[in-house]
């Protein structure tokens, strides 16, 4: 394309853009960018790449002669013209770059630039596919680039106002740098593009996308200063300020990094009121390099337990937000985690708001996984106080990605996971609970229900602690699926104390309470005919106290069918229940005796010890009316 043509009269001629810069432009403009606001991340990212390239040309170029100290980038605004301002004091732009960058679509001199720099001297440098720039277009309906450049004595106007094409002419400009003009769209019943034009905007917007451009960025503010407090009159002024931090917390060195100064970051953020439970700092150098800032909560956020709440760490590329949450670099079952990644090894796609898939983010989210189990795995080891704060916040979660996915992660955090300890009346690990095994004890026992003073009561747990083996009790609804998805532990398997087959019977109460369920067979039978739900009746040895208990057959448990039954859809799942008879109770007396004598009654006595079983199990019945009735039948007698 030739640069543009001067006409009579000092018209000068608009150039069109190529067909296919006019198609990605308009693609551009409508689809490639989702959120308007990231126009002004480009630019400022444009401008900081600008100021880069002056600096690292003087280096070595002699004939430069620049202050880093005095490089930066100015906005301003204008709300009776509608026209926001970039200005940056960099190296500029000749009649030919404005040409080549701004008149073709994705041709990048900053890319250009960067691939002609020795490996040792490439600066971070932001811009590579020379289309941000372009996403001004979304809130302006003209731009005016006018620029010098340290390579000219002349300076040049471009000036567009979108798909129509673009003209280049020569301007006054005087010191060496890019001034960017936005007209600012007249604002629509979607969306007010006049927030462009508010200083209170664009500070947010510069902090947000913006603050760790190493380079100030400046604007002049209002300051409303308190004239007379007892009239309350304030008077205005206006004052530069730098928006932007510049150099972000996470690269820093450590000596230079109070844990005050982590525990402002977190609380300013991530908008928690309290510190944070736990501060995860590191640097990575390698094929993907990476510095990374994270935090472990001291509460779970209002919704974390809830659809809404996304997951993600705030993802930087030299300084640059990319990405307010990239979910790809957290675990579900690490979500719970907040902080920053910043690496300059990212693939960005053409918009710079998502990542193309690249094995450098798979990189970096395996090691970030790592570092967080590995930080909570000596948390527990060494500050078991804290780590036990941390889990009653977020142990679900933990447990829940031990069992998701099919056990997939089982092995990765079921070092992590805490279960309630009978014998010490506290949470402890797996790993404790099977050093403290008693000599020729094989399993480890657990026992499930909604609260520990419920599972305490169980009948199944007395014949369990009767031999002084610790009982784990688990009472969150994800508990039982955790502990199946692990399915054991150093060689260990797990025993649920309501499994039919807990197998802590000698041989001699074996055989007895074979003999006992072989002599009253049919009684046992006409038992079970008067029961819903129950696939067996049978007499047992292994209650004490109690005259009945429901024990389960197969994989899944009461407490499972309880979860099962909680959901939306009736999903049909049920536990394989048995009703288990204290053969040794003076009930079992009674009916022998009325099974002989007395077959109604003995009915009426079977349904009440079945809706005995179901309520102690936490399970409600289905005809409290009738029980109730036939209960004050029995004792009227």
């Amino acid at each position: 394309m030739n640069c543009t043509q001067k006409l009579g009269d000092g018209i000068v001629a608009k150039k069109e853009f190529k067909s296919e810069s006019k198609r990605l432009l308009d693609l551009m403009i409508n689809s490639i960018y989702t959120n308007k606001d990231i126009f002004l991340r480009e630019l400022i990212s444009n401008a900081s790449d600008a100021l880069d390239k002056l600096y690292y040309r003087s280096l070595t170029d002699k004939k430069i002669k620049v202050k880093k100290d005095k490089l930066e980038i100015n906005l301003s605004f204008d709300k009776d013209s509608r026209t926001l301002t970039i200005v940056d004091n960099g190296c500029g732009m000749t009649k030919e770059e404005l040409e080549s960058n701004l008149g073709t679509i994705a041709k990048s001199g900053t890319l250009a630039f960067k691939e002609n720099m020795s490996q040792d001297e490439k600066a971070n440098i932001i811009g590579q596919f020379g289309v941000g720039f372009y996403s001004a277009f979304m809130v302006s309906d003209k731009i005016t680039v006018t620029s010098l450049s340290v390579d000219d004595d002349a300076s040049y106007v471009w000036e567009s106002e979108g798909v129509d094409g673009y003209t280049i002419k020569e301007a006054k400009k005087k010191d060496i740098g890019t001034e960017i003009v936005l007209k600012i769209k007249e604002d629509t019943d979607e969306f007010s593009y006049s927030k462009y034009l508010d200083e209170y905007e664009l500070k947010n917007l510069v902090k947000k996308y913006s603050d760790y451009i190493s380079f100030p960025i400046k604007m002049e503010v209002t300051h409303h200063d308190l004239v007379d407090e007892e009239k309350h009159e304030y008077k205005d002024h206006k004052e530069v300020e730098t928006l932007n931090s510049m150099v972000p917390i996470w690269k820093k060195s450590s000596k230079d990094v109070s844990d005050e100064d982590y525990d402002n970051f977190y609380m300013d953020k991530f908008s928690d009121y309290d510190k944070p439970l736990k501060v995860i700092s590191s640097s990575v150098e390698g094929m993907t390099s990476y510095k990374s800032l994270l935090f472990i909560p001291s509460h779970a956020p209002f919704d974390y337990y809830t659809q809404e709440y996304e997951k993600g760490l705030a993802l930087y590329s030299n300084g640059v937000l990319i990405m307010d949450k990239c979910a790809d670099l957290l675990p579900d079952y690490f979500s719970f985690v907040k902080g920053v990644v910043d690496s300059e090894d990212l693939s960005l796609n053409i918009s710079r708001e998502l990542l193309q898939e690249s094995q450098g983010l798979k990189l970096i989210a395996k090691n970030i996984e790592s570092k967080i189990r590995k930080e909570l795995e000596t948390m527990m080891k060494d500050d078991r106080e804290t780590y036990i704060s941390f889990f009653k916040t977020f142990g679900v979660q933990l447990k829940y990605g031990v069992y998701n996915n099919y056990g997939a992660d089982k092995d990765k955090l079921k070092d992590l996971v805490m279960f309630y300890s009978a014998k010490h009346d506290r949470l402890i690990p797996l790993s404790e609970y099977v050093s403290e095994m008693k000599e020729g004890q094989e399993s480890i026992y657990y026992a499930s229900g909604a609260s520990i003073d419920k599972i305490k009561a169980l009948p199944q747990v007395e014949q369990v602690r009767d031999r002084e083996y610790d009982i784990l009790y688990l009472t969150d609804y994800v508990d039982e699926f955790c502990i199946t998805a692990i399915q054991s532990y150093e060689e260990k398997n797990f025993k649920n104390v309501s499994d039919e087959n807990l197998d802590l019977e000698s041989e001699e109460e074996k055989e007895a309470t074979k003999k006992a369920n072989e002599d009253n067979s049919d009684l046992l039978k006409d038992f079970c005919e008067q029961l819903t739900e129950v696939k067996e009746v049978r007499f047992s040895n292994k209650l004490k106290s109690h005259p009945v208990c429901l024990t389960t057959k197969g994989d899944v448990s009461i407490e499972m069918q309880k979860v099962f039954d909680a959901m939306p859809n009736d999903m049909g799942i049920k536990a394989e229940m048995i009703l288990e008879i204290n053969e040794k109770h003076p009930i079992t007396k009674k009916l022998k005796a009325l099974y002989k004598k007395d077959k109604d009654e003995f009915n009426k006595y079977a349904k009440i010890l079945y809706s005995e079983a179901r309520i102690i199990a936490g399970l409600p019945i289905d005809n409290p009316t009738e029980i109730s009735q036939l209960i004050c039948e029995v004792i009227s007698k």
